[in-house]
């Protein structure tokens, strides 16, 4: 899940739960809490290593074996940066620090609810790392769930346009206050709806225009029901944000329902087909709890199918075979990036073939993302051979990083194989 959200997470958290009796250092150690596990991503700026995001994102940082080192830790730190952030922002001028153990539970809480989210992902997280490194993916949200941060981030704002009265403004003053900040929120919220919208197109995912009109529709009548009687300055900015969780798990409870309905129709097409299926999934794609990509992996190949559950018509997959089995794949399968991506893929496909330059291509691609017309597939790493049998060039099919220094860490394989080459194990 991207940092944004996470962020946006961990501020509703504190000020649901810890801002009412600690303060604004207990919001700001819950956000700190919800986006410091993403820190790992410096690994890879550090070793320069393309694979990095496979080899170290989402693991030591994002374990529950070490949250409470890490709890402690950030704690610390909150409260020896303390007095800085004092003199450097003015909101948390006249902030008091809570007792150390509240800050660290406020910050374990944070780093939870970080774990938890990305576990509900495709990409998955190591949450047991290093006791295990499975990757553990519920499949419930896609990697940038507009519609849940949004859940997250509207409970926030109005308690912000309602639940903080200005106290030298008269009454009437304070509502015309909280009409226009209702007004200007109203505006940022459809333009953004508009915007991913128009971003969805683009990509080729289906978001319907009627859909986006009535989003702005509902979010009018969400920003400014409040000020019908007043009755939104009698909820506390706790009672928002508690209720902004509470819909925001059951937004996640209707997200399981639809995988369930989802990963049926996968199973459905199984048993139908009488197809040998390795691993089953269903995948979420944008823009809603109603769109999805079930995925289905067979010893020959891949077979996959991107659809709304509004619609009950049987589902229409692509087949996606692997190539036959030959010394390049055989080869490629037994360097240790190879390896690292087949572990890392849930739904591999290989693909072997010859460029127009006599030299072999080997393709691994993971296919969590259904819709072809978006070019490669995200993850498809390429590993390239020249007439030799020698390793000269690999990398990410989309962005082409670092080659070169791949290279050099990979060890030379003798050439050409002896046993079979069909077999992965060679």
């Amino acid at each position: 899940m991207d940092p944004v959200t996470h962020g946006i997470a961990g501020a509703l958290i504190g000020k649901g739960y810890f801002a009412e009796r600690y303060g604004r250092v207990a919001t700001f150690a819950a956000v700190l809490g919800a986006i410091a596990p993403d820190i790992d991503v410096v690994a890879g700026i550090i070793t320069r290593d393309p694979l990095s995001i496979i080899k170290y994102h989402r693991a030591i940082t994002h374990s529950f074996v070490a949250l409470p080192i890490f709890a402690f830790l950030l704690a610390l730190l909150i409260r020896a940066s303390l007095p800085w952030m004092k003199r450097k922002w003015r909101w948390l001028k006249d902030a008091e620090s809570p007792p150390l153990a509240i800050v660290t539970l406020i910050c374990a809480i944070g780093l939870a609810s970080h774990i938890l989210l990305d576990g509900m992902t495709s990409f998955g997280t190591r949450m047991w790392f290093p006791i295990s490194s499975r990757r553990v993916a519920w499949d419930l949200l896609f990697i940038v769930d507009f519609t849940f941060a949004a859940i997250l981030l509207l409970p926030q704002t109005i308690a912000w346009i309602y639940s903080d009265p200005t106290p030298h403004l008269s009454a009437a003053r304070d509502v015309a206050r909280s009409r226009r900040l209702a007004i200007r929120m109203w505006i940022i919220f459809t333009v953004v709806t508009f915007a991913v919208w128009g971003a969805a197109r683009l990509a080729g995912y289906p978001f319907r225009l009627a859909v986006a009109v009535i989003i702005a529709v509902i979010l009018a009548v969400v920003l400014f029901l409040p000020a019908i009687r007043g009755w939104g300055y009698r909820v506390t900015q706790a009672g928002w944000c508690q209720f902004g969780i509470c819909l925001s798990v059951a937004y996640l409870l209707g997200c399981a329902v639809a995988h369930h309905a989802a990963i049926l129709r996968a199973k459905t097409f199984v048993d139908q087909n009488h197809i040998v299926a390795d691993r089953i999934g269903a995948l979420p794609i944008p823009p809603s709890l109603l769109d999805w990509g079930d995925a289905i992996r067979s010893p020959d190949g891949v077979f996959e199918s991107d659809f709304d559950l509004r619609n009950t018509d049987p589902l229409i997959f692509r087949y996606i075979p692997d190539s036959l089995a030959d010394v390049y794949v055989a080869r490629a399968l037994r360097y240790p990036n190879a390896k690292l991506f087949l572990d890392f893929s849930r739904f591999p496909s290989i693909v072997s073939f010859e460029d127009d330059q006599g030299r072999h291509i080997v393709e691994l691609g993971r296919n969590i993302f259904a819709d072809k017309r978006r070019g490669p597939q995200p993850f498809t790493y390429q590993m390239t051979f020249n007439r030799e049998g020698d390793l000269v060039d690999q990398g990410w099919l989309t962005e082409r990083m670092a080659q070169e220094q791949i290279k050099e860490r990979e060890p030379r394989l003798p050439f050409p194989l002896k046993r079979n080459p069909a077999s992965p194990e060679n």
